[in-house]
C-alpha cells in the first residue's frame, strides 16, 4: 500500500489503535483501486447454507478507575440517622394472621408500667384480641395463661391419667391451670386454698380442695395417692418446696414460680423473709440423679424478649380460647381510684380469679350507685 496521506479535518478515528493494526490501516479515500483477484481454475469454494456464524467478540478489556472505590456494591446517599420504618400499630404479624391496625383490640405483655391510662409498648410486645373477648378478659389473659401453659405443658409434659398438685387454686395462674388441666383427658387436680373458695374450686373441675391454713396438704394428698403427684406448681417457696418434691412420683416434676411465703401481711416481713430463706429448697445433681425427679424454674420476666416463644404459647392459647376450652374468670374490677381496695382483696385471700384495675369506674357499677 501507499504511504498514508496526512490526516485531513473531515477523517477521525473513533477508537485508537494499537501501532501494528494503525500501520495497516488507511483512508478508503486515498486506497489504490482494487486489483482483481486471480480466479480459481476449479471455481468459486462451496459456502455452507444458512447464515454465516458471527465471530466471537473480544473479551472486555477492564478501564481503571481513576478515585478509590470500596469493594461490593457502590454506597447509595442515606439520611443520617436511622431509616424512619412503617411500623403497625400492634403486634408484628405471624404466619397466616394479618397486621394489626390503629384502633385495633390488642392484649399487652411488660414487665411493668400498666396501671395507668395510656402505656407505650413495642408491637411484637402486643397480640390481637379473639372475637368476643372483653378488655377485662384481655388484662388477665397473657400473664396468667402464658405461666400456667408453659409450667403445665413445656416444663411439665402434662399427659392424660397424670395428677397435678396447684397451690392457691383460686388465683389468677391457678384458674388458668384448672382450665388448662381440663384440656387433658383424665387429669386429677389437687388445689390448696381457703375454705370458702372449695365449691366454686369443685366446680371448675377441682377433684380435692384441701384447705391449707386447717389441714396439711401432703397428708391429704397422700391419703388420696399414695405415690404422691405427677406436677406440683409451686407459688410459695421455702419448706413447701422442699414438701412438694417429696410429693412427687418417680419421674415426677416440681416447677418453682414464686416465693409468696415472704408475704405475710400487707408489707414484706423481714423475718418471713430470712426464715423463708433459711427453709429455701436445696438440691445437687447427684441426689437428682438418685431420685428420678425433676426440679425446675420459671419466670415469665425474664423472657419478655423471647417474642416468638411467647407469640406460639399465645397463638396455642388463643385457639383454645376460640374453642369455649378455657376463659379469663375476674374476680371484681376496681378503678384506679379505689387501688387500695383492691390490694386488699388480694391480700386478705378473698379473690377467686383475677383481681382488674380500669381507669374508671365500670359502667354498670356507677348506674347502680346513681340508682
Amino acid at each position: 500500500l501507499p504511504k498514508r496521506p496526512p490526516e485531513s479535518p473531515g477523517l477521525s478515528r473513533a477508537v485508537p489503535l494499537p501501532p501494528e493494526e494503525d500501520a495497516l490501516v488507511c483512508s478508503r479515500a486515498n486506497a489504490e483501486p482494487a486489483r482483481p483477484e486471480p480466479s480459481c481454475p476449479a471455481g468459486p469454494l462451496p459456502l455452507p447454507a444458512g447464515p454465516l456464524p458471527c465471530p466471537a467478540p473480544a473479551p472486555a478489556r477492564p478501564v481503571p478507575c481513576p478515585c478509590p472505590c470500596p469493594a461490593g456494591p457502590l454506597p447509595l446517599p442515606l439520611p443520617a440517622g436511622p431509616l424512619p420504618l412503617p411500623l403497625p400499630a400492634g403486634p408484628l404479624p405471624l404466619p397466616g394472621e394479618r397486621t394489626s391496625r390503629v384502633g385495633d383490640r390488642v392484649m399487652v405483655l411488660a414487665r411493668s408500667g400498666l396501671w395507668q391510662e395510656v402505656v407505650n409498648v413495642p408491637a411484637n410486645q402486643t397480640w390481637l384480641m379473639p372475637e368476643g373477648m372483653s378488655f377485662e378478659e384481655g388484662a388477665a389473659f397473657p400473664v396468667n395463661y402464658i405461666t400456667a401453659y408453659m409450667i403445665l405443658f413445656d416444663f411439665g409434659n402434662l399427659r392424660p391419667n397424670q395428677s397435678v398438685l396447684i397451690h392457691m387454686a383460686a388465683g389468677g395462674v391457678g384458674t388458668a391451670a384448672v382450665q388448662l388441666c381440663k384440656t387433658v383427658e383424665n387429669v386429677t387436680i389437687f388445689g390448696t386454698a381457703s375454705a370458702s373458695k372449695h365449691d366454686a374450686l369443685r366446680e371448675s373441675g377441682v377433684a380435692h380442695p384441701i384447705d391449707y391454713r386447717t389441714m396439711d396438704y401432703v397428708e391429704e394428698v397422700r391419703k388420696i395417692s399414695p405415690k404422691g403427684v405427677d406436677i406440683v406448681m409451686d407459688p410459695l417457696g421455702g419448706s413447701d418446696t422442699s414438701k412438694a418434691f417429696h410429693l412427687l412420683k418417680p419421674m415426677g416434676k416440681l416447677i418453682t414460680y414464686g416465693v409468696s411465703n415472704v408475704i405475710t401481711g400487707q408489707k414484706k416481713n423481714l423475718m418471713a423473709m430470712a426464715k423463708t430463706w433459711w427453709n429455701q429448697f436445696s438440691i445437687n445433681a447427684l441426689q437428682l440423679l438418685h431420685h428420678n425427679k425433676a426440679v425446675c424454674g420459671y419466670d415469665l420476666g425474664n423472657m419478655d424478649e423471647e417474642y416468638e416463644l411467647l407469640g406460639g404459647v399465645i397463638t396455642k392459647l388463643i385457639n383454645l380460647y376460640n374453642q369455649g376450652k378455657i376463659k379469663p374468670k375476674i374476680d371484681s374490677v376496681w378503678p384506679f381510684e379505689q387501688v387500695a381496695d383492691a390490694m386488699r382483696q388480694m391480700q386478705e385471700k378473698k379473690n377467686v380469679g383475677k383481681v382488674i384495675l380500669v381507669p374508671e369506674v365500670p359502667k354498670e357499677e356507677s348506674k347502680k350507685e346513681e340508682n
